[in-house]
């Protein structure tokens, strides 16, 4: 099972340099979980740079996977790691979604960089042309 960042997300709609890296495990469906915290994030960056209708169609993509929402249980559990690895909020519940549902995370936010499970790449900046 398979968690896509946000940041991860948003490199692959926008086509970023990194977006390879992240296209297999985003179109593996059935292998998809979405914390709901990403759709809030990746919808409200395309909208900020784009369009709404750019942001609803980002959002009908993501939900394409199996939407997992917050619950209490995962609220405490994300206090606890956030805690634990000095994580922001949306990051803490990315973290906890991934391991109730067993889930490698997909990710280039560096938050997330030395912590188990976590497939982390490196950001690149897009060539300037």
């Amino acid at each position: 099972m398979n968690i896509i960042d946000s940041s991860a997300w948003l490199e692959y709609f926008s086509d970023g340099p990194n977006a390879d890296s992240f296209s297999v495990p985003i179109q593996d469906e059935n292998a998809l979980i979405v914390p709901v915290i990403t759709v809030y994030e990746v919808f409200k960056v395309v909208l900020r740079e784009s369009t709404e209708n750019n942001a609803l169609q980002a959002v009908a993509a993501m939900q394409k996977g199996r939407m997992a929402d917050l619950t209490h249980d995962l609220a405490i559990e994300a206090s606890r790691l956030s805690l634990q690895y000095s994580l922001p909020m949306a990051d803490s519940i990315i973290l906890a979604t991934a391991k109730k549902y067993d889930c490698t995370i997909w990710t280039q936010d560096i938050d997330f960089k030395d912590i188990e499970g976590v497939n982390y790449f490196v950001k690149k900046m897009a060539a300037s042309g």
